[in-house]
């Protein structure tokens, strides 16, 4: 008989027991008990695996910690693997897995919500949260398939993807230009701008310039401004421009060109566009809306619509002044003197309405500066008297002599008791101001002390006297109310009035509210650059415009110069004569001799080049009309269309960012901690998720850096999320959100909203 040959164990097997081994042929497991192989398996086969396992720990050929340290698996699993060999059978091994078709907690209509909100984005504890099941259940489900969860690297919301999309479409229409079949036909006229088409995006930069939206509306952002502005035409709407030009100035980006550093794709993400216009195209826009003098009409309209929802506010109006410096080349301005700086500088001058609160209601651009009362004459006056509201009819102002129809407040520049004269004879507007010229000062016995509570709410006490006051002389007299508040130091302040039916605690009041103004003006200044040029441009003023004659200014100017070298020479010579010489001294007696005839000789002199100049301004008019001037006298008005059109955005922004300091404030938070506040949410990043078939848009702000700023910021979102606004365009209310934050005000399931701001 033939010798039988015995296989050998291969090498590099790996012994499991003293007699059990195991060697893997590249896709084969192959065991081996004793030198003869005996059972083998593929090596993703689980179910080979754990049978042959088991048989050999059943049958005594290795223990149960053999098999654990050769191929490192569980305990549990082995022991669970002989348990169901030695109970069931080897039959038990291919019996499908029993499932529980998502239980009782996630039922179909859960596990759909929860993988919408997956598909959004949304981390799982917060959806866990938001769906009231725990969070061991959520991922369960996703690692048993049931859910699919995105992989953050490879999620198009996230701000690196976006990134990739924004730089891959430069090599076409130009960066961030994804909506291609859009912007063609913006171009050849088949659509009417781009619709407003949100997208789930994650990290927004200046996402939080959204929670403005709401204020931004209620102070009429788009309202009746595609009917009153400029039409445009193309991929972005007037709704693109001004919403973009609001959250410019709240993220105080003070130019267009500096929103060129912005990454375009981002910024267009807020408005729901894959990108914010260049600067040339936006320059573009700008001037196609404010052209026609459109952005004046829809100021005015602004204007009016501000004063009848705030009847009260408006009336009591603060009127001042504010220089705008101009530093360029186009065009030499006149000269006027900017108190701020203590010097007379180049620059046009806006006169702005106010509330007592400082909120504006409409500027009046001066590019040939009259002064305060001649602009309230031609400019202000009448067109308060047409826009306030609730104004008294003719027959309660005859009825009550002392009633009037609203409130002027202005300072020291607009003093003038005929002007106060006419004020209240022709038109029954009171006046308060500074008394420009008062009396003697009054017994500090006269003086009692007041709570006055001023326009913002504050109590303030103040040291008051009063007393009736004739001002001014000639026909020109009027009696007014004089009050006069004493400080600490003794100085008296003091304040007339011709709002006769006004006690003097208020009038008072009103009057030193007037820091509200200076306050505005410097804050806007400041925030929201309402000095810098939207434009570079010079336009001819109209020819019968009235200017100062530039012939008058020189003799003018030589007239005050010749005064000041005579006022000094003559001090120095009646100086002389109080304190003469020694005639002993007869050296230092003919050097004064000497001297006092010098200065009586240019005394001489000067005096009579002085009444040479004055008799020379007699026949000279101080005034001349604008086209009159010699050609190298000339100068040029500044474009005022984009400037126009910028500042009322700026304005409604500044009204809009007051509104919500309101929401902020409370015992530990006053209004400078609200904006600061308020400044640092416009450029926090936030996640945008919209929920069309709910009807949701979520804005999830970022965490700030304090949980105090949380706590406020949860308290603002609240109350925005009660307002259930819905964004323009769009058929979604908006709902406000904290990054890992439960508000109170949840969104409704249906997502219906009570009004669109559109």
């Amino acid at each position: 008989m033939p010798q039988s040959i015995l296989p050998l164990i291969p090498y590099g097997a790996t012994n499991i027991s003293e007699i059990v081994s195991v060697y893997r042929e590249q896709d084969n497991w192959v065991y081996y008990v004793g030198l003869q192989p005996v059972f083998s398996h593929k090596t993703d086969d689980q179910i080979l695996f754990k049978i042959i396992t088991s048989q050999l720990i059943d049958s005594g050929a290795c223990r149960q910690v053999d098999i654990i340290n050769a191929f490192g698996v569980s305990k549990s699993k082995v022991t669970r693997s002989l348990r169901k060999l030695r109970e069931q059978g080897v039959e038990a091994f291919f019996e499908p897995r029993k499932k529980r078709c998502g239980g009782k907690i996630l039922t179909p209509e859960v596990l759909e919500k929860a993988q919408s909100l997956l598909d959004q984005g949304y981390p799982r504890y917060q959806i866990s949260n938001e769906l009231g099941i725990k969070y061991d259940t959520l991922r369960k489900a996703i690692n048993d398939g049931r859910l699919q969860e995105q992989k953050k690297c490879q999620s198009p919301a996230s701000k690196s993807a976006r990134n990739e999309v924004d730089a891959g479409a430069a090599e076409g229409m130009g960066t961030a230009c994804t909506r291609v079949d859009e912007r063609v036909f913006a171009s050849f006229g088949v659509c009417d701008g781009a619709p407003v088409r949100f997208e789930s995006c994650l990290d927004v930069p200046n996402g939080g310039v959204l929670c403005a939206l709401p204020a931004l509306l209620l102070n009429g952002l788009l309202k009746n401004a595609e009917e009153l502005l400029g039409q445009i035409k193309g991929y972005y709407t007037t709704f693109h421009i001004l919403l973009l030009l609001a959250f410019m100035a709240l993220c105080r980006i003070k130019t267009v060109e500096k929103l060129g550093r912005k990454a375009p794709g981002e910024f267009g993400k807020l408005l729901g566009l894959d990108r914010i216009p260049e600067v040339r195209c936006l320059r573009k826009k700008l001037d196609a809306l404010s052209c026609e003098n459109a952005a004046e009409k829809w100021a005015i309209h602004l204007s009016k619509d501000w004063m009848e929802n705030d009847p009260e506010a408006a009336g009591t109006l603060y009127i001042d002044g504010h220089v705008r410096v101009y530093h360029g080349k186009l065009t030499k301005l006149p000269r006027r003197f900017v108190s701020r700086e203590r010097l007379c500088l180049r620059g046009t001058t806006d006169y702005w309405v106010n509330d007592g609160t400082g909120q504006p209601f409409f500027v009046v651009e001066k590019p040939v500066d009259p002064g305060l009362i001649a602009t309230l004459k031609t400019d202000i006056v009448p067109r308060l008297i047409q826009d306030v509201p609730d104004q008294p009819t003719r027959q309660e102002l005859k009825d009550n002599r002392y009633l009037c129809r609203f409130i002027m407040v202005f300072d020291r520049e607009g003093y003038s008791p005929e002007f106060f004269s006419q004020m209240w004879q022709d038109h029954r507007i009171a006046c308060i101001t500074y008394h420009k010229y008062p009396d003697d000062t009054w017994p500090e016995d006269e003086f009692k002390k007041h709570e006055a509570k001023m326009p913002g709410g504050e109590v303030v006490e103040m040291n008051l006297a009063e007393r009736g006051s004739l001002i001014g002389s000639g026909k020109k007299k009027i009696w007014v109310r004089e009050i006069r508040k004493l400080t600490e130091s003794g100085h008296q302040t003091s304040v007339i009035s011709t709002a006769y039916e006004l006690i003097h605690i208020q009038s008072a009041a009103r009057m030193f509210s007037r820091w509200c103004q200076e306050n505005f003006f410097r804050y806007m200044k400041q925030q929201f650059a309402i000095d810098t040029l939207s434009e570079y441009g010079i336009m001819d003023l109209p020819d019968t415009e009235t200017v100062i004659n530039p012939s008058w200014r020189n003799l003018n100017r030589q007239r005050n110069s010749i005064q000041n070298k005579l006022r000094y020479r003559r001090a120095r010579f009646t100086a002389l004569t109080m304190h003469p010489a020694d005639e002993n001294d007869q050296e230092k007696y003919n050097k004064w001799l000497t001297q006092k005839a010098e200065l009586l000789e240019q005394i001489e002199q000067y005096e009579n080049e002085l009444e040479t100049l004055k008799s020379e301004l007699k026949n000279i008019p101080k005034h001349i009309a604008w086209g009159e001037l010699k050609e190298d006298d000339k100068f040029y008005r500044l474009l005022p269309g984009r400037k126009r059109l910028v500042d009322t955005v700026r304005m409604i922004a500044y009204r809009a960012e007051t509104a919500m300091a309101g929401l902020l404030i409370d015992s530990t938070v006053d209004l400078p901690a609200a904006r600061v506040l308020l400044q640092e949410l416009f450029v926090t990043e936030a996640d945008i998720i919209p929920e069309p078939d709910a009807g949701l848009l979520r804005i999830r702000i970022h965490n700030a850096s304090r949980p105090a700023s949380n706590r406020a910021l949860q308290r603002l979102l609240e109350q925005l999320n009660a307002a259930e606004v819905e964004y323009p365009g769009t058929k979604m209310r908006i709902y406000y959100e904290l990054r890992g934050i439960e508000l109170n005000a949840t969104p409704a399931e249906n997502g219906v909203t009570k009004t669109s701001q559109r």
